[in-house]
């Protein structure tokens, strides 16, 4: 029986990742950060599994994190805690920095210290959020980094250190550069999940989304999808730094659009920048809302705008189909459709 060790396990992918490997007879350990009352939400499905166990850990616990190392000692280790959300990155760069950068150095040393090199497998979640102010597109693995944000520099340095261990120490470590990917499980902060469930509320209370840029543009996945993908990373016969996503793109408003229609509900953008909104173009007659024709239901607020914005994102995941025969299964559109009818239950 294979033994692996997910960090950030509470998380929207460590959740999904932890009941993959379960279904695939591992026995999982996972990692999550110390609170007073133990968030376990999105694996409610898995907690009475006798083959999954918690251990309370912050990241930047060096000796916490070497502990749980030595005892386990995983076949594999997925490193997926972060604080992964971009906007707050800026107000908590300090913090950031040291979950996502010195985070990742602890589990390596965990690794090395331990004499693991040659029986643990490590993979990194990268992100797309390193190509930043992109430089070409699609982006693959050759497309030139340039962050535009503390979490993807704090990122950047995350990746360099899985490279640089992979390279002096001989261990089978891996970075994931994953494109957006989001599920019902996406916290309530990202864009995604916000206009969903905002959609949800504005049917109820008539009150309009406030958002940022509308003309942002990312290559939405699923979760679910993407987790299959690191662990067929994990599983290659030699480490390597792949692109995971969907070749796809959408933007902010093209999501506002679907979450509405997907409630019924036919909306409208006009004006421009900070003057854009969307107003109510058709409302389906079994939709139950309070809601009418023409009113206004997104407004664009400048406290949503970022101090350095990534305006698109597109990834080429050629070389995932041809290495590991990966490719995204879920559409955009079935992706948003589950999102918004979990937010109705």
């Amino acid at each position: 029986m294979k033994t692996a060790l997910i960090t950030g396990v509470n998380g929207q992918d460590g959740s999904y990742l932890a009941e993959y490997l379960l279904n695939l007879g591992y026995k999982v350990h996972g990692i999550m950060r110390r609170w007073s009352t133990p968030i376990l939400g999105r694996l409610s499905g898995i907690q009475d599994n006798e083959r999954f166990c918690v251990h309370e850990c912050d990241i930047t616990d060096s000796g916490g994190i070497f502990s749980i190392i030595k005892e386990t000692r995983p076949h594999e280790i997925y490193n997926l805690a972060a604080q992964s959300f971009v906007g707050h990155s800026f107000q908590n760069p300090s913090y950031t920095s040291q979950v996502d950068g010195l985070g990742v150095l602890n589990v390596l040393e965990g690794i090395r210290l331990n004499g693991l090199e040659q029986n643990t497998k490590f993979y990194q979640a990268s992100t797309s959020e390193l190509y930043g102010k992109v430089q070409e597109s699609p982006q693959n693995e050759e497309t030139v980094f340039r962050p535009r944000s503390p979490y993807a520099i704090a990122k950047l340095y995350a990746y360099w250190l899985t490279v640089n261990y992979r390279e002096s120490y001989g261990i089978h470590a891996s970075n994931g550069i994953l494109f957006n990917h989001e599920s019902p499980r996406r916290g309530r902060e990202f864009v995604s999940q916000k206009i969903c469930q905002g959609v949800v509320k504005c049917l109820k209370n008539g009150k309009p989304i406030l958002l940022g840029n509308l003309d942002s543009k990312r290559d939405w996945g699923h979760a679910r999808d993407y987790v299959e993908a690191m662990h067929k990373i994990v599983q290659y016969k030699k480490p390597l730094d792949l692109v995971i996503a969907t070749g796809k793109t959408y933007s902010v408003r093209d999501l506002c659009i679907l979450a509405f229609k997907y409630n019924g509900i036919d909306i409208e953008f006009t004006g421009k920048g900070m003057q854009e909104f969307a107003i109510v173009k058709n409302i389906d007659p079994f939709t139950n809302t309070v809601i009418s024709l023409g009113d206004t239901v997104i407004e664009v607020s400048e406290k949503f705008y970022r101090p350095a914005d990534v305006e698109q994102l597109l990834g080429d995941p050629t070389k995932a189909k041809k290495i590991l025969n990966w490719e995204a299964k879920t559409s955009f559109e079935a992706l948003i459709k589950e999102m918004v009818e979990a937010c109705k239950v």
